[in-house]
């Protein structure tokens, strides 16, 4: 199984960043490679939860997320499963002295396999999935930045509200 992991520090709240992270309804804004949100769970971000959508051409295709783990304050991880690959994506909210640090890391195994596959995912696939992540975590992070002040419970950008549980 593969690892890719990246993380990022930035000048908000945890609950401002957990707050941005589980609003569905902006995904497509930074979620890298997300084209088109099908269905969401109206359990969302709970365990058990399932979110599905769909990639653009050259994507992952059909992408499932069924929450596994959410601890409120800390973090969530979710079973994905594409056509390429299945696997654990985990998001971890620390409090740090300049903010949030936000990780985001997915273990992955492929489903297409060879005796050649541990070197392909070493020199491409790993690397590949390290840089998704980075511009998910990339685009997120302006997302958050941008947005209204926290005790109005906004999620960045004006168009898009946060929704309080």
């Amino acid at each position: 199984m593969g690892t890719a992991r990246v993380t990022q520090t930035f000048s908000a709240s945890v609950a401002d960043a957990e707050r941005c992270w589980y609003d569905t309804s902006a995904w497509s804004v930074w979620v890298d490679g997300l084209d088109e949100m099908l269905e969401v769970d109206p359990r969302w971000p709970g365990l058990g939860a399932v979110v599905t959508w769909e990639s653009g051409p050259a994507g992952r295709g059909h992408v499932t997320e069924r929450v596994v783990a959410y601890a409120p304050g800390e973090g969530q991880t979710v079973e994905v499963d594409d056509v390429s690959v299945t696997g654990r994506q985990t998001v971890m909210f620390a409090p740090v002295p300049d903010g949030v640090q936000v990780t985001l890391a997915l273990e992955y195994r492929l489903h297409r396999r060879s005796p050649l596959t541990p070197l392909v995912d070493l020199l491409f696939i790993r690397r590949a999935m390290t840089l998704s992540l980075g511009r998910t975590l990339g685009r997120f992070g302006p997302r958050l930045l941008s947005g209204h002040p926290a005790a109005e419970h906004w999620c960045p950008g004006p168009e898009i509200r946060c929704i309080d549980e």
